[in-house]
C-alpha cells in the first residue's frame, strides 16, 4: 500500500477514536502530513506500558498507529498520542486565518497539522522551551511559511492576541498570557497537573477554556499523562502542588464550568482555588 494511502487510513482511524469522524478538515490535516518526517531517523522507540521498545523496521508504515513515540526519551518527551491530539484539535477547532500559539512544539508534528488547518492566511507560533528540538522544528517546519518556530519558555508567549494557544506540557496553573492573550470567543487546552513520579500513568487534568465577554467557560477534556513544565517561573510551592494533588485526587473535576482568573473565588463553589486562578462549579452570567 502506497505510504499516502496508509496515511489516509490512519487519520480516519484517528478521527474515528476520537469521536471526530465527520471533520473532514482534520482528516486531511492528518493524512497530509508524514510522522516519520518529525521523528527523527530509525530505530523509533515506542512507549509500551512496559517501557520503550526499539521499533528496528524502518518501513514508515508502521509508525502510523495510535502509539507515542519518544523524540528526547531521557526527558520523557514524546511525539504524543495521535488520537488524543485529533480530539483536541477537533475541540479547539482551528479555522482558516487563524492565528494559534503552539506551546511545547516539540520537534513540530502538530504544529505542522495545524498549520495545515490555519492556511495560507493563518498563523502558527511553535514555542519550544529545549534548544534541540526548536532547531529540530525549525529544520522540520522550514517549507511552512505560516509556522514561526521560537526557542523560548513558553509561559511567556503569546506576545500577542491570538485565537488558540494549544499547550503540550502540564503546569500547576495557567500562564498569563496563555489567559489574558487570548481574543474573546478564543480557545486555550492545557493540562493542569503535577510532577510525575513512577509508576503513576496520569498526572494531569486537560482543561478547555473559552475566553466570553462575561468571562472563561472552563469544561474538563480527560485525564491525561503529559510531561511537566521546564523552567517554570515562579516556581510553584510546596503547599500549591499539595493542594492540586488533593484536588486531582478527589475527582469532581467535570463539574467545572468556568476559570475566575486574577479575582476572589468561593471556595465552597470550587474544585481547585490556585494563586492567581480557581475553576469553579459556576457558569459565567451571559
Amino acid at each position: 500500500m502506497k505510504l499516502a494511502n496508509v496515511r489516509r487510513v490512519f487519520a480516519r482511524q484517528m478521527l474515528t477514536i476520537a469521536d471526530a469522524a465527520d471533520n473532514k478538515r482534520l482528516e486531511d490535516a492528518f493524512a497530509s502530513v508524514p510522522r516519520e518526517a518529525f521523528l527523527g531517523p530509525p530505530p523509533w522507540h515506542i512507549l509500551t506500558p512496559w517501557s520503550y521498545g526499539v521499533h528496528a523496521d524502518k518501513d514508515p508504515a508502521l509508525i502510523y498507529q495510535d502509539v507515542v513515540i519518544a523524540i528526547d526519551e531521557a526527558r520523557g518527551v514524546n511525539n504524543g498520542s495521535p488520537s488524543l491530539h485529533a480530539r483536541w484539535l477537533h475541540l479547539v477547532a482551528p479555522r482558516e486565518g487563524d492565528t494559534v500559539a503552539h506551546i511545547g512544539a516539540g520537534n513540530g508534528y502538530y504544529s505542522a497539522i495545524i498549520s495545515e488547518l490555519v492556511g495560507a492566511a493563518g498563523r502558527v507560533i511553535a514555542v519550544e522551551y529545549d534548544e534541540k528540538s526548536a532547531a529540530r522544528a525549525k529544520d522540520n517546519l522550514a517549507d511552512r511559511a505560516n509556522v514561526e518556530v521560537v526557542c523560548a519558555n513558553g509561559c511567556d508567549w503569546p506576545k500577542s492576541k491570538v485565537d488558540i494557544v494549544y499547550v503540550n506540557f502540564a503546569v500547576p496553573r495557567p500562564a498569563a498570557p496563555w489567559i489574558e492573550k487570548l481574543k474573546v470567543g478564543g480557545r486555550l487546552i492545557f493540562p493542569l497537573g503535577v510532577p510525575r513520579i513512577p509508576g503513576q500513568n496520569l498526572n494531569s487534568v486537560a482543561f478547555l477554556i473559552t475566553r466570553r465577554e462575561e468571562g472563561y467557560e472552563a469544561t474538563a477534556v480527560s485525564t491525561v499523562s503529559f510531561v511537566y513544565a521546564e523552567g517554570l517561573t515562579p516556581q510553584p510551592s510546596a503547599n500549591e502542588l499539595k493542594a492540586l494533588q488533593r484536588s486531582l485526587q478527589k475527582g469532581g473535576w467535570n463539574d467545572v464550568k468556568s476559570l475566575i482568573w486574577h479575582k476572589e473565588a468561593d471556595e465552597k463553589k470550587c474544585w481547585y482555588i490556585g494563586p492567581n486562578a480557581a475553576l469553579s462549579f459556576d457558569a459565567i452570567t451571559r
